[in-house]
Formats: structure tokens, C-alpha cells, sequence
């Protein structure tokens, strides 16, 4: 079912077969909701009080709504790589700033971490670095286990951060795509199909090597920089220190060009993947709508 994938935006696949599965789920469930519980109604009293619909949105709501299964894994996560040295500390920024985490690096600098869902919706572009940050990161952590991460990270990257990086003139340094539904039957990795040595083990998780992007080190201007230089992920530290204690196959790691340019009055802007010295994938020149 799961193949590794040289020329995708990122090795998950959409899992066809879990989707089939979650699709009769729930088919089966709105036929025998009114069968559950204590509500003492028949079942067409039962779909017409709305109590079906009603519980669905509470419980969507309260899983959107929860910060806790993030927190706890970033927190494992940054523990970890405190005690192993890769890091030299870090603390939660406070919901007072317009960012979630504050990184001292083993060379004393000081990176910013934004984290994030999926990447496909509005929400991506919401953040702000900090004047102190001398790095600044997107982690991407996923809840959701159907979501197809091949589209959300090209969302993330192309439609909203790059137009960010561009229009803005937001500067961000690196993407990180990981989290605890990596390496479960959600998210089979591609990575680890061949080498089981690559996963490391951190409480209850099996955790496959973090997605890694990098940003140019200058932001595009069509006139004086329209088309930056890649940057390695070697080069950003924290991306670094991840890669470092959590291993992966330097091929693996994906560098992110933006160019920019003016066409008539549109400022358009071009994203590329390269991997491995090799284009995964690019856009074509596309104009910022939002101006």
C-alpha cells in the first residue's frame, strides 16, 4: 500500500484504505447513532432533536480546540533533545506572543518556533517572529489522520507561506513536518520500510526521521533578489539539531527556492523543491491574489 516516493512534496501518502474504512464508519454510525447511549428516544425522535448532529460538532469542537497532544509530544520532543545535548534549552513564548516556543541553540543563538496544523488553511499564515529570533521555524503537527500531506505542505509552502515570504516580506527559515501520527497505521512511513534503525523510541511514540524544508537566507525582490539562493538544512541550526538526534538520510532533506518577479501589475512568485540536488516539484510563475 505505502511506496516510498522520490518525487513527492513529502513521503506520506494518502492511506486509501483507512479512508474507505472511516468513510463506512461513519455511514454505519449516523444509521445506528439513535441505538447508543441513554437519550430514551426513539429513533426518529432521536434524529429529529438534533442530539446526532449536536454531539458530532462538541466533538469536533473540543478536538480542534485542544492544545494538549501537542504540547505533550513538542515537549517530549524538545526534552529529548535537551538531554542529549542537541539543544541547549527552551520555554513555552506565552499566548501573549504571536509565536509558541523560544529555542536556545547549542551555539547560544535563539530560535522561534511557530507550530501548526496541516498547513492547508488560513490559519498557516497567522504568526509573527520575534525581534530577538535569529531563526525562525514552522513545525507542522497534523492531527489530522486523514489529511493528504502531500497537499497540505504544498499549500503551506507555495500558496501561503511563500506568498508570506514574498509579499510580506515575512522571513522564515525552515519547515519542519512531524508528529505522533507519523509511523502509526494513520501514516505509515515510507521512510523507515527498509531501515528500522531509523526510528527512534520516545515514550509511548516510534518516531520515524522528521520532514525537513529550508528557506532562502534573503527574501526575493524582483528587482535587487529575485531569485535567492537555496539554503541547505545543515545551514539552519535547529533544523539541524533535529536532523542530528533524530537521524534520516541526508537525501532526504529538502531545501525550498522562492523567486519573485513583477508581471504588469501583478507580483508573482515561483516555488521549488529540490531533494537530493533534484527538482521534486515546482510552480509556475503565480500571481499573489490577495494584492
Amino acid at each position: 500500500m505505502i511506496s516510498p516516493s522520490n518525487k513527492a512534496v513529502t513521503p506520506c501518502e494518502p492511506n486509501d484504505e483507512l479512508t474507505v474504512k472511516i468513510e463506512t464508519f461513519a455511514d454505519e454510525l449516523r444509521r445506528n447513532a439513535h441505538s447508543i447511549g441513554s437519550h430514551g428516544l426513539s429513533e426518529s425522535e432521536f434524529y429529529e432533536s438534533g442530539i446526532f448532529d449536536g454531539a458530532i460538532e462538541r466533538i469536533r469542537g473540543q478536538k480542534s480546540a485542544t492544545m494538549g497532544p501537542k504540547k505533550h509530544f513538542v515537549a517530549l520532543v524538545l526534552n529529548f533533545m535537551q538531554d542529549g545535548g542537541f539543544i541547549a534549552d527552551w520555554e513555552e513564548a506565552g499566548g501573549a506572543n504571536r509565536h509558541d516556543l523560544t529555542v536556545i541553540l547549542s551555539s547560544g543563538k535563539v530560535a522561534a518556533i511557530e507550530l501548526k496544523g496541516c498547513l492547508d488553511g488560513n490559519n498557516t499564515n497567522i504568526s509573527e517572529r520575534p525581534p530577538h529570533a535569529e531563526e525562525f521555524i514552522v513545525w507542522s503537527l497534523c492531527q489530522s489522520k486523514t489529511s493528504n500531506l502531500r497537499k497540505g505542505v504544498w499549500s503551506g509552502l507555495h500558496t501561503r507561506l511563500g506568498a508570506d515570504i514574498v509579499d510580506l516580506e515575512k522571513k522564515y527559515d525552515g519547515l519542519i513536518v512531524w508528529d505522533w501520527v507519523c509511523n502509526t497505521i494513520a501514516r505509515p512511513c515510507p521512510k523507515i520500510i527498509h531501515d528500522k534503525s531509523l526510528v527512534t523510541e520516545l515514550g509511548s511514540f516510534s518516531l520515524p526521521p522528521p520532514c525537513l524544508y529550508s528557506f532562502p537566507a534573503t527574501a526575493p525582490s524582483p528587482r535587487n533578489n529575485p531569485k535567492p539562493a537555496r539554503r541547505r538544512v545543515t545551514d539552519v541550526e535547529l533544523l539541524a539539531a533535529f536532523y542530528d538526534c533524530f537521524g534520516g538520510k541526508e537525501e532526504e532533506l529538502n531545501e525550498v527556492q522562492i523567486e519573485a518577479r513583477n508581471n504588469g501589475a501583478n507580483l508573482e512568485r515561483r516555488t521549488t523543491i529540490v531533494r537530493n540536488s533534484q527538482i521534486i516539484r515546482s510552480s509556475k510563475f503565480s500571481p499573489i491574489k490577495r494584492r
